[in-house]
């Protein structure tokens, strides 16, 4: 329920509870000089009055609030009683507040209080009703400032009214910024966590609230519990299990963060590419990678995945995470296919060189090569050489390790096998071993 609506109906009630309580049966009997049983006293409103309240309290049930207020009209309010002016007012502040004029209806509120006919407890209901004026036209200084002036007086106030407390300080604090934000967030984390202590069975909006300014503050270790409630009231809200599991990644408790992650999974919840993704990240860090593979293999023969170079390189670093390196090789020359440029063709000649097919691994370099805009082209350069040399073709090689001594970062290493091939004989078979090679 927003706040605006919750105000609405508040006020609303306040006519219905506290405003006339004469129903126009028993305004009739009042002129007929009869009591009836709860009516207001004869000596706090008289026949008349309370025929004409009776009335306007009937068109105003029936939307017709130009005929109710006509009727009104008739009483010369100066001359009622204070308990008669006080219910007039209220009621033409219901009026104002249905037709959206707030101010008009602070007005009357504000009469009805001064008017003298109201007790103690229809004058705090009274200035409640004020502070929700506020909210309902969504001006939220002045609405947190009188209900904390009413939160003075307030005997056992419900959480409803911290609720309403707690949502105009976040919403000042979304209009704000820097320092000035981080105040009213914080103003706004103690009456929202008032509003779902008082409650048996909080709305889950409420706690949501809770979340957001804990996670504001990036308090994310204390919110833990906030949004496993969250979890336990909306079993089959995805969103409460994404943010548990991903506030678990946040403090590093990568274990729990797979595992929520992984019931929902297992729950259907997660049928989005970036959830299962994620998902599948949380099971190669966790050192599950197998079950990674598994999992986007799946999705993507599902036609739940939007097909680019980097789902494709993620499936094959679940496979090569796991040690299945000849599983990785078609995803990977997939992902290859279709990047913009031959960094993973390099990567796949790497493959390709712990599977010890050479040929391949030189086939996959030489495309990588021929596609450009690598990120390091002096490391695709010496691996190459590598590639040659393990396949016995030194002089082809040495031109390749030639171009990576180009570079500063290969320099050393190109230079190191150069000299080696220039001093072997084309027949000697005892060669660095292509492992060597610093790791890109």
């Amino acid at each position: 329920m927003s706040i605006k609506y919750r105000a609405y109906t508040c006020l609303y009630g306040l006519v219905l509870g506290l405003a006339l309580g004469a129903s126009p049966a028993w305004a009739q009997r009042a002129a007929e000089g009869e009591q009836a049983e709860g009516a207001p006293t004869a000596q706090n409103l008289d026949a008349v009055t309370a025929r004409i309240l009776g009335e306007a309290i009937e068109l105003y049930n029936m939307d017709n609030y130009a005929a109710a207020r006509a009727s009104l009209a008739e009483l010369n309010i100066e001359k009622l009683s204070p308990y008669g002016r006080g219910r007039v007012e209220q009621l033409l502040a219901v009026m104002a507040f249905a037709e959206g004029n707030y101010a008009e209806a602070r007005e009357h509120l504000e009469r009805a209080i001064s008017s003298g006919g109201l007790n103690e407890v229809e004058l705090s209901n009274n200035r409640y009703q004020i502070a929700q004026s506020f909210m309902a036209e969504e001006n939220w200084r002045p609405g947190a400032a009188a209900l904390e002036s009413w939160f003075e007086t307030a005997v056992n106030p419900n959480s409803a009214a911290y609720y309403l407390l707690a949502g105009a300080y976040y919403q000042q604090a979304a209009e704000a910024s820097g320092a000035a934000a981080e105040r009213l967030f914080d103003r706004a984390l103690a009456p929202a966590m008032k509003a779902v202590e008082l409650t048996e069975r909080p709305q889950e909006g409420w706690v949501q609230l809770v979340v957001a300014l804990m996670l504001q503050k990036e308090d994310y270790r204390g919110s833990v519990p906030w949004i496993e409630r969250l979890v336990a009231m909306a079993p089959d809200k995805k969103s409460h299990w994404m943010q548990l599991s991903s506030v678990y990644q946040e403090i590093e408790e990568f274990p729990k963060a797979l595992a929520v992650a992984q019931l929902a999974y297992t729950a259907g919840l997660l049928t989005e590419d970036s959830e299962i993704r994620r998902l599948a990240d949380l099971l190669v860090y966790n050192e599950i990678p197998y079950r990674g593979g598994r999992i986007l293999e799946q999705a993507i023969a599902d036609g739940k995945m939007n097909i680019d170079a980097a789902l494709y390189e993620k499936l094959a670093n679940c496979w090569m995470a796991g040690g299945e390196f000849d599983k990785s090789v078609q995803p990977l020359t997939r992902a290859a296919e279709i990047a913009t440029t031959g960094d993973l063709y390099v990567r796949l000649g790497e493959v390709h060189v712990q599977r010890e097919d050479w040929a391949a691994a030189q086939s996959a370099l030489e495309k990588g090569l021929n596609k450009g805009s690598l990120s390091d082209s002096g490391y695709a350069q010496l691996y190459m050489g590598i590639v040659l040399l393990e396949q016995g073709e030194l002089q082809e090689a040495r031109e390749w390790f030639q171009r990576a001594r180009s570079t500063e970062r290969h320099r050393r290493q190109a230079e190191g096998y150069i000299q080696y091939i220039d001093s072997q004989d084309i027949a000697d078979t005892a060669k660095p071993n292509a492992i060597a090679v610093e790791s890109h």
